[in-house]
């Protein structure tokens, strides 16, 4: 009973930090969508669809200038507990980020009409590219700021700093876009001035942990940690964002904006997601008896699973409704892509959490090997089904990739910090959403069908005998009090 309350006090710990994180994370994204009314009364799909694209760019650049120095940071901002050593790691890995990011937006404006030219076949959209480069910037640079904040579990201030990003950005977004017509420029400047204004925030608040201090051997063990996630990374970036490239050259903008949309209505599950993995690397490493954390992790896993398929699950069946609500008639075939991309999202959710057995037992130099299969499977996918199927053809090949990540990534960090994970609650999780969103398809499935197969899914799970008995006591005591 000792053991198991403190399991219970640790996923409390983690809900709290993730429940906070996710203020900020849900105020954004709920705001994002509510904006697409906004950019598809102002934008086309072919404007979505340039967007869209360079998103995707600064995706790649990030994970190639940055993604091994954050997990670098994370992990070695937790091997001391002396302020002195923490401060150094803060400062050095500040410097690099900040050293690197300017880098790339030097070439990124130098470079933008040959960039323009490679993405579009054209050189007039050399401002989007510009206006993207320094979005770029802000965000590595803003990002790197703000995981100080997550380092020190202080999560309040960090979504003091995420509303407030969020606030100037959808002020500036509107103000562009709506009020001086600005079309995509607008939406992407708008996007970065909310980061900049923070970031410059962000400074002067934290400028006590700030300092000309940059330790080159700290920053050679940092980055012979990080490196080797970079591989995988960009191996990420391509099961995530390779298919608009695939898109864009083998179809047009016009069906990157129309699966685009399809990607933001199916991200509504990253609302608590994103939550999950702010709060996930700090909670994960900050547990020290290994035998407790393998605990943790499993019930992790399952629950994380639960609330991602069941998501999936509403929006798959919902999507028509959906987007008749937020968005305007030339985008509502971006619907039958929802479905596909919402799984996904939840076996990346999954990946999440088995992925940081690796980096608990710091062996990450062969993760690249499974993203890097995963990806593999994406290119060939979208190479495949893309021309004969469009947007569709693009949805199978990222949920058929993210699947793949998931498993292979278990069955790696399996090898090298074994955890107890439920698998058959795991599998009965994934079979039985999948099952009634076919039944949903098949039958087309009317709004009030719709409704009762996605409420019926935890009535369904517990007939199949899911729950284990502590569950099952703990739902019967809350029952009575969601009937009151």
């Amino acid at each position: 009973m000792a053991i198991l309350a403190v399991m219970l006090a640790r996923l409390k710990e983690l809900l709290r930090h993730s429940a906070i994180y996710g203020l900020g994370s849900i105020v954004a994204r709920v705001l994002a969508v509510l904006l697409l009314p906004l950019y598809t009364r102002y934008l086309s799909p072919t404007d979505y669809g340039l967007i869209e694209t360079l998103v995707a760019l600064a995706a790649v650049l990030t994970a190639l200038v940055a993604q091994g120095m954050k997990s670098a940071f994370f992990r070695f901002y937790f091997d001391s507990a002396e302020p002195a050593r923490r401060l150094l790691v803060v400062r050095t890995a500040f410097w690099y980020v900040m050293a690197a990011s300017t880098a790339v937006l030097i070439a990124g404006v130098a470079l933008a009409q040959q960039i323009s030219w490679l993405l579009f076949h054209t050189r007039s959209h050399d401002g989007l590219v510009v206006a993207a480069f320094i979005g770029l910037w802000a965000a590595l640079n803003y990002e790197q700021m703000t995981s100080l904040f997550r380092v020190e579990q202080r999560s309040t201030a960090y979504v003091v700093a995420t509303l407030a990003n969020v606030a100037i950005t959808i002020g500036a977004t509107v103000l562009l876009v709506v009020a001086f017509d600005k079309g995509p420029v607008g939406v992407l400047v708008g996007n970065f001035t909310g980061t900049l204004v923070i970031y410059a925030a962000l400074l002067v608040y934290s400028r006590h942990a700030l300092g000309l201090q940059f330790d080159r051997r700290l920053y050679r063990a940092m980055n012979r940690f990080g490196l080797p996630l970079v591989p995988s990374a960009v191996a990420l970036w391509l099961t995530n964002f390779s298919d608009r490239f695939f898109l864009v050259k083998l179809t047009d903008a016009h069906e990157v904006g129309l699966y685009s949309i399809g990607v933001r209505v199916a991200s509504a599950i990253v609302l608590l997601l994103t939550a999950f993995r702010m709060a996930w690397p700090a909670f994960a490493y900050s547990i020290e008896d290994d035998r407790e954390a393998q605990r943790a992790y499993s019930f992790v896993l399952t629950y994380v699973v639960y609330v991602c398929c069941w998501l999936a699950l509403a929006l798959g069946l919902l999507a028509p409704w959906i987007l008749k609500l937020i968005t305007t008639a030339p985008f509502y075939p971006a619907q039958n892509v929802v479905a596909p991309l919402a799984f996904g999202v939840a076996a990346f959710g999954a990946y999440v959490v088995v992925q940081i057995g690796t980096g608990r037992a710091r062996q990450t130099r062969a993760n690249w090997i499974v993203t890097g299969v995963a990806a593999a499977l994406n290119v060939g996918l979208n190479l495949v089904l893309i021309p004969a199927y469009g947007r569709m053809g693009a949805a199978v090949a990222t949920v058929a990739a993210y699947s793949l990540l998931f498993v292979a990534m278990a069955w790696r960090a399996q090898m090298v910090f074994p955890v107890p994970y439920q698998w058959r609650r795991v599998a009965t999780l994934g079979a039985v959403a999948v099952g009634l969103t076919v039944l949903g398809k098949l039958v087309d499935a009317p709004l009030a069908l719709a409704l009762v197969l996605t409420a019926v899914y935890p009535l369904l799970l517990g007939l199949l005998g899911f729950y284990l008995p502590a569950e099952r006591r703990r739902l019967r005591r809350l029952l009575p009090l969601l009937g009151r």
